[in-house]
């Protein structure tokens, strides 16, 4: 039987976490002095591991530096994670997806730029633990694009790269798929355009959960 596999981002493509992402990251660089750039421009750098984010949004800060301020970005989301203030709602539409696919027999996992207590608490939170087999998280691997995270979780479904859909919001996504030798199929619903992720390599770009569950099962 062929094993597919649908791996997804998690900020931007299930949940929604741009609001809490761009206040810890204001929260580091006040703590250390300096300016946050806009929220338009932090939201570039979702999907990424976050000591890349950081040297990418205050490259001229010393390494000493940027490393205190992925330590406060961390303390400030572990904060917000703790007084119950974390928001990271689904998307509409995500949940039946999920459940539509796994009744199709898909297997499914995710790949994110999330720590793993902070991805393990998010699906925890919205009840979906279950339905994935494989959680990659940018903790153990190095940042997307590189292929890391995707050929681990296809390893760990035993599924071949053809049978394999990474599905997320960001260029950074698509281009971890690519290099795996998997399908992107993007999202528009996140944080990059449409154009972005076609440009990346992905091969359709989804205006709603409803019509990437349309694609995937028929």
């Amino acid at each position: 039987m062929t094993i597919r596999l649908a791996v997804f981002d998690c900020d931007g493509t299930l949940v929604d976490g741009q609001a809490s992402i761009c206040l810890a990251m204001e929260q580091a660089f006040a703590e250390n002095g300096l300016t946050a750039p806009p929220r338009s421009t932090i939201r570039r750098i979702v999907g990424l591991s976050l000591p890349h984010a950081v040297r990418l949004l205050a490259p001229e800060a010393e390494e000493a530096r940027q490393f205190r301020m992925v330590e406060a970005y961390k303390a400030a989301y572990r904060a917000a994670r703790a007084d119950g203030s974390l928001q990271e709602p689904l998307f509409d539409g995500i949940a039946p997806l999920l459940d539509a696919l796994r009744d199709d027999g898909w297997l499914l996992g995710v790949a994110t730029g999330k720590s793993s207590r902070g991805l393990v608490h998010c699906l925890a939170t919205h009840g979906l633990t279950e339905h994935f087999i494989t959680l990659q998280t940018a903790d153990h691997h190095p940042s997307k694009p590189h292929p890391a995270m995707l050929e681990a979780a296809l390893a760990d479904a035993l599924a071949d790269p053809a049978e394999t859909v990474m599905i997320g919001d960001t260029a950074y996504d698509m281009q971890m798929a690519c290099a795996a030798g998997a399908r992107a199929i993007g999202v528009d619903w996140g944080y990059h355009e449409t154009n972005e992720l076609l440009a990346a390599g992905a091969e359709w770009v989804a205006t709603s959960p409803l019509e990437l569950g349309e694609y995937l099962l028929k």
